[in-house]
Order: structure tokens, then sequence, then C-alpha cells
């Protein structure tokens, strides 16, 4: 029983050794035609950011997007990605900036998530208890970071999957509605199709009755002009 109190100082230590992080986790409806950014400050030199974005929804689940540091360098740039996940050093001092745009799209909007963290290399101290070794500590940090860092790769993993997931989902739907409107034009067409065989059915059959109806008036016209040649001779 007595280890259980350290045990469960372990475990809550993950939080207070974990690297200091600013992160900012955001999702943003991006429009035609619009361009989006968001911008942090830095006032250390050497810290990692970590930059990750996707498209969940709309178009062809593509952005365009561009980081430039503070003196307008150029940092990362890419086109018609769908999703992305970087790490660099700001070895600068000043305002970086995160750019999104969707100058592709005419009329589609984009629902973008993202997320920017800066992350400082330096480890916060794992507080040490009485008649314990450095080397102990040691083992006990190691395997928290290790636990942290497979923390950080689940989440990422569980993003890529929901990216998918989004994607697969519109791609469904998408057929669907591909089906549904072919499905309504067939319908349509066999509709035309079996009016327009009734009309021409009636046409032909209106047709031969007017022909049947003129060669019995034709011979009635025939005898009586005979009949009146007849009278005419006897006369």
């Amino acid at each position: 029983m007595a280890r259980y109190p350290w045990l469960l100082a372990a475990i809550l230590s993950v939080v207070y050794l974990a690297r200091p992080t600013s992160a900012t986790a955001l999702t943003y409806k991006l429009a035609a035609n619009e361009q989006h950014c968001v911008f942090i400050h830095n006032d250390r030199k050497g810290v990692k950011v970590a930059f990750y974005f996707a498209v969940q929804a709309g178009g062809a689940f593509d952005v365009d997007y561009e980081v430039r540091g503070p003196n307008d360098e150029l940092v990362l740039e890419g086109n018609k990605e769908r999703q992305g996940d970087f790490v660099f050093t700001a070895n600068e001092l000043g305002e970086y900036s995160f750019c999104f745009s969707n100058d592709m799209s005419t009329f589609a909007e984009k629902l973008v998530d993202y997320e920017i963290a800066v992350e400082h290399e330096q480890r916060a101290e794992l507080p040490t208890r009485p008649g314990t070794t450095p080397e102990q500590t040691t083992t006990l940090e190691e395997s928290i970071f290790k636990l942290s860092g497979q923390l950080s790769t689940i989440s990422r993993n569980q993003k890529y999957f929901r990216t998918r997931e989004n994607r697969n989902f519109s791609t469904v739907r998408s057929t669907e509605q591909r089906i549904f409107n072919f499905s309504v034009i067939e319908s349509l067409m066999m509709v035309t199709m079996s009016c327009l065989q009734v009309f021409i059915v009636r046409f032909f059959f209106q047709g031969a009755r007017k022909g049947q109806l003129n060669f019995s008036i034709f011979p009635t016209q025939v005898s009586e002009r005979q009949q009146t040649r007849v009278t005419i001779a006897n006369t």
C-alpha cells in the first residue's frame, strides 16, 4: 500500500515533466478565394515549432499554405496539399505567420483543422524522493518521456484517421448523389421514350385509317362517272 502514493506521483509527473508548450488548435472555414493567416510571436531562439493542418471538408480537400519568418523569409510552402505535419526550429525572434489560401476554388469552401505548437527543449526536473538513487530517477524520467512521445504519436494518428474518415465519407456521399442523379435521368429518359413510342404508333394508325378512307371513296367516284357517261350515251 505504501507504493501507491509514489506510483500516483510518478504518473502525475508526466504533466510536470512535459516540455513547456504553447499550442493553438483551431478549425476554420476558408471561403472561396480567401486567404487566412495566423501569427505567433517567438521570444526565444532555437525553439521547436510544430505545425499541423488537415482539410476536413470542401472541394478536392486541398489548400495552399505558406509559413514565413520575422524577416518575411519563407520557411514552408505548399500548393494543393490535403494534410501536412511539420516541425522546424525558430532561430529568429519575432512574429511568424502561418497562412492558408483557397484561391484555386471558385465557389467551394474548405474546412481546415490546424494546430501550431511552440515547444522548448529544456526539461523540468522530477522532484526527488528521499532514499532514491539518481539512476532510479533517470530511468523513471526516460520511461515517462517515452510514454509522452507515444501519446503524441497516438494523437497524431487519430487526427490522420479522422481526416481519412471525413474524405472517405465525402466520397461515399458524392457517389450516392451521382447514383441518385443518374437514376432520375434514366427514369425521365424511359418515360420520354415511352411517350414517344405511343405518339409514333398513334401517328401510324391515324395515317393508315386515312389511307383506307381515301381508297373506299375513290371507287364510288369512278362508278358515278361511268354511270354519267352511260346515261349520256343512251341519250
